[in-house]
Parts: structure tokens; sequence; C-alpha cells
């Protein structure tokens, strides 16, 4: 029975060991199609016209995870530049792969988290705060502010932490609006009101 019990403990650590980005045995990962590896491999430009153009209207996420820059690719980081307009809003989301590190560079921005006792912890930032959402846990970031807009950086620890949106997981992915309504301890009714606010607008 010990061992059996040893045995089972032992998955579970190989598992958790394994929930983050794997270690690398060079000292960077280069794709079969490229060939030649200079200073320009480890250059990222996406950024350069971030801020050209007018005010944006809704919040405005810049990544430079894997999926834009491969050289990323075993490197266990990545980064994001968000542009949060007057009143505006990062809805409660998850990122399964990493914890955030976030740099307020100009504005005030409210944040908060859930952590796994339901206890929730939130600050108002000001312009050269950092705060940290711990990995896997429900977090939010809020621009109360009328008027001022607010640019943030957010730095993570995977090459892809992924985004799980909470109100986009919950009511537009067909979860069955009877399930919805027994969870929320309301009616269809209120549930299909929820989703059609969430609805992406009709081309």
């Amino acid at each position: 029975m010990k061992f059996f019990s040893l045995l089972i403990s032992s998955f579970a650590i190989i598992q958790m060991a394994m929930a983050g980005d794997p270690d690398i045995l060079t000292d960077f990962i280069v794709l079969p199609n490229v060939t030649n590896v200079d200073g320009n491999f480890f250059t990222f430009t996406g950024l350069r016209d971030l801020f050209k153009g007018g005010p944006s209207t809704t919040l405005k996420v810049s990544k430079v995870i894997l999926a834009e820059f491969s050289t990323l690719n075993g490197q266990s980081v990545s980064y994001a530049v968000l542009g949060y307009p007057a009143g505006t809003t990062s809805p409660p989301h998850v990122h399964p792969r990493a914890s955030e590190l976030l740099f307020v560079v100009e504005g005030t921005l409210q944040v908060g988290f859930v952590d796994t006792t339901n206890k929730l912890f939130t600050q108002t930032l000001q312009m050269g705060d950092i705060f940290v959402f711990p990995k896997g846990l429900v977090h939010f970031q809020y621009n109360a502010d009328a008027q001022i807009p607010v640019v943030a950086i957010s730095a993570f620890g995977s090459a892809n932490a992924g985004t799980v949106s909470i109100p986009i997981t919950l009511f537009t992915t067909g979860i069955d609006d009877v399930v919805l309504a027994k969870s929320f301890k309301t009616n269809t009714t209120t549930i299909e009101a929820l989703k059609s606010g969430l609805a992406p607008p009709m081309p």
C-alpha cells in the first residue's frame, strides 16, 4: 500500500513540475526554416506603431507571445502592452500557464484577483506601480477614470500564458442555458440576456 501511495505521489509531483514551460537543452531554439541567426533573430519590431493613430474606445492588447515571436520558444517569457481608454475594463480572466507582472506606465488602474479561498485582493495602482497576479487565478483590471486613459505593460512567466475570459467562456461557448441558470441561481431569460450582450456584432 505504501508503495502505491509513493507511486501516485511521484506522478503528482511530475505533473506539477511539467505545469510550466519545458526547459530547453540549448541557449535558444532556432526553427528549421531560419538560416541566419543574428541580432535580428532576437528582435521584435511589431510594437513600433503601437501609439500611432487616434485613441481607441475599447481595451487594446498588443501581445508579444510565442505565436508572434518564435524566438520566445523555450524562454518562458512573453509580454503585452495594454491600453485602457477611460472607463474600460479587462473583464475577469485567467492565465492558466503563467503569473503576470503588471506595470502601470500612465494613469491610474484598479486591479484585483481572487485566490483559491475566494478572498478578493484589490489595489489602485498609480503610474510606476507594479502588481503581480498569481498563476491561474481569476483577475481583472479597470480604468475607473472617466477621462484619462491608462497604459500598462504586462510580463508573463511563459512564452504562451494563455487567456481564458470568464464572461466569454461562460456565455458564448454553448454551455446550456439551464446549466448556467442553475449555477448562477437565476433563470434562463437572464442568461439569454447576458449571452446577447456578449454576442459579437453582426457584420
